[in-house]
């Protein structure tokens, strides 16, 4: 008779934790599974991922049940400092290490007044070998780790490490992407001669909007990205015409107007941006009636987060003193927001907005 193989069970386990970080729009949600994992399949009572950030590691997932108390408070708020003994000896470690006292070793100086009684790490490094992150995974009575366990977290760590690594690596590509436009954003604040603070004034409130709802993850990037260049077409305004105090007359409007369309022509060069982020830059001044610019784009045919970032725009604008108006109240440009439902604005998106706990600063 034929000899049946059966699968070897890690194996199955690392495709399976393999396909859901491939699926993970982020390193929180891709490394979830393989924690959670060692919290089921171990004895680890909790686990967490750990990843550098310069001088210190921070927490950026976590399952079961953690440690408590003000110095663990601590740890979750600052990090680990990258110069701890564990960190240190798991910088040179060629495998994870697994500690079934760590009260015994100088190594887990710290861990015992937390209240973990044995301690396993897996390293996590970057393609030039540097400690990039690390799986810590612990029980709070004294455990000693078996072959098995100590096979699983190996198997397991060492194959997601590389998928792991190249996460974050595309991560922090994304935050340096951002961390440019919003210094471009800030830059063409202060020219335009804006509110100090517009920019991610304006910025926080669309996310807080796009979040109430139903936006999440790679959509509120793209409003957050189009949020920070949505005036970036007035870099061609001339400075007469965009720190004029007074109303602009016909002519200055229709320069002021090309802004947008501009703005999208300038933004469309960088190719990292996503077309709902074109979108909020080229249609926050279309209006729900179809009589805004510079498309003349009508309900639902503007996209979403245009309409969301078009009405905190205006919020923002209504509120902040201008060189050719005061600033309204809070209520005020609440009023004035519900009175344009229907009109400028999406009535679905006032009504997300004016539920929003706004303090009104």
């Amino acid at each position: 008779m034929p000899t049946t193989v059966r699968p070897d069970p890690r194996t199955a386990l690392v495709v399976e934790l393999t396909q859901h970080a491939l699926a993970a729009p982020g390193v929180p949600e891709a490394v979830a599974p393989i924690r959670e994992s060692f919290v089921r399949r171990t004895a680890a009572e909790g686990a967490a991922y750990f990843q550098t950030a310069g001088s210190v590691f921070h927490a950026r997932a976590v399952a079961g049940v953690m440690p408590v108390g003000p110095v663990m408070a601590a740890i979750m708020a600052h990090g680990l400092p990258a110069d701890s003994p564990l960190l240190q000896a798991l910088a040179d470690a060629p495998s994870p290490l697994f500690f079934d006292d760590t009260g015994s070793v100088p190594v887990t100086v710290g861990f015992p007044e937390l209240g973990v009684a044995s301690l396993a790490a897996a390293p996590v490094r970057d393609r030039a070998g540097d400690l990039l992150g690390a799986f810590l995974m612990h029980t709070f009575v004294p455990h000693a780790w078996t072959d098995a366990e100590a096979n699983l977290v190996a198997a397991v760590a060492g194959a997601l490490a590389a998928l792991t690594a190249r996460l974050v690596a595309e991560e922090e590509a994304v935050s340096a992407q951002e961390g440019a436009l919003r210094a471009l954003g800030l830059a063409l604040e202060s020219r335009d001669g804006e509110t100090k603070g517009h920019t991610d004034r304006v910025t926080n409130l669309a996310v807080r909007l796009g979040t109430a709802l139903g936006l999440t993850g790679p959509a509120l990037t793209t409003l957050r990205w189009g949020a920070y260049l949505h005036d970036v077409g007035k870099i061609a305004v001339p400075d007469a015409i965009l720190r004029k105090p007074g109303r602009l007359d016909p002519a200055e409007w229709v320069t002021m107007r090309d802004h947008a369309a501009l703005g999208h022509a300038f933004a469309a060069q960088l190719p990292f941006l996503p077309a709902d982020a074109l979108a909020v830059i080229r249609h926050h001044h279309e209006r729900w009636d179809g009589s805004g610019y510079p498309d003349g784009l009508c309900r639902e045919n503007i996209p979403l987060p245009a309409r969301v970032f078009a009405l905190c725009d205006v919020y923002d604008a209504l509120v902040s003193e201008r060189p050719y108006k005061r600033a309204w109240t809070h209520d005020a440009a609440l009023a004035e927001i519900a009175a344009q439902a229907g009109a400028q604005f999406d009535p679905t998106v006032v009504a997300a907005f004016l539920a929003l706990d706004l303090d009104g600063s």
